[in-house]
């Protein structure tokens, strides 16, 4: 993996995780939220896909295809996550 390759999956993870937050609304820990789950549903993603030789919507190194399904699975799942609310008695 190249140096370009880390920066561009980065970039694309942060923007995924930044466009689930415009779509989804909340505040700074909720932005800080979806950028950390974009980046390990990105990277996870990319391994898998690697992993299994996969090669959709490949960008040089990157499985781009299977990072980006996968982020946004990550995303949904820990949105899905984040709304559960503790009642105080």
């Amino acid at each position: 993996m190249t140096i370009p390759a880390l920066l561009i999956g980065m970039l694309i993870a942060t923007l995924t995780g930044a466009a689930f937050h415009l779509w989804r609304g909340g505040g700074f820990w909720r932005l800080a939220l979806y950028i950390v789950l974009g980046w390990i549903g990105f990277w996870a993603g990319h391994l898998i896909g690697q992993r299994l030789g996969w090669t959709f919507a490949s960008l040089g190194p990157l499985r781009l295809g299977m990072a980006i399904l996968t982020s946004l699975v990550f995303l949904l799942v820990g949105h899905w996550l984040s709304l559960v609310e503790v009642n105080k008695k």
